[in-house]
């Protein structure tokens, strides 16, 4: 089962920087993320989405794909197997890409707006879901990092070593015990 952990930060760039490390971590097997999403907050106090996974480009690649693949097919039937090709291709990719814009991944994207609409001006904000991390191997590539927790669907244990990290007090040691 997946854990969603929501972590604050001061200023904006530091969401985006901790999952560029994360992203590193994952090519290492010690952290497998489902979803992830860095919200800012801009000076005005507009929220700003960043999604980990592009949908629309994913489903367009798709559509695309197989789009080609059976209009070539159907293409061969009427001896026209480039056009066939061509249309089948554009069409797929139309309604890959229209299936993807429409499909929600992950974590909601309304609970992502709402609660980003929550956090400073000027700062940011890391949701993450969860599959399987290694806590200690993880927390121990950060230990500059501070931040505060939003939201998580850990126990209170596991929250309160989670915000021991994040705000130095274990800066030294990190917790043991899996988050």
């Amino acid at each position: 089962m997946s854990e969603l952990i929501v972590v604050g930060f001061d200023s904006p760039e530091e969401a985006d920087r901790v999952l560029v490390r994360l992203a590193g971590l994952k090519k290492e097997y010690l952290i497998d993320l489902e979803d992830a999403v860095v919200v800012v907050r801009d000076t005005e106090g507009k929220v700003h989405l960043k999604q980990s996974l592009n949908l629309t480009a994913v489903g367009a690649t798709s559509g695309l794909l197989s789009g080609s693949l059976w209009g070539g097919l159907v293409g061969l039937l009427f001896l026209n197997p480039l056009a066939g090709f061509a249309i089948g291709g554009a069409l797929g990719a139309g309604a890959g890409a229209l299936s993807g814009s429409l499909t929600d991944y992950g974590i909601d994207d309304e609970f992502i707006k709402s609660l980003g609409n929550t956090i400073p001006n000027n700062s940011s904000a890391l949701f993450i879901l969860v599959r399987k991390v290694q806590p200690e191997k993880v927390l121990a590539e950060f230990p500059d990092l501070r931040g505060r927790v939003l939201k998580t669907s850990l126990s209170p244990e596991q929250e309160k070593k989670l915000q021991a990290a994040l705000s130095g007090a274990a800066a030294a040691s990190p917790p043991a015990g899996s988050f």
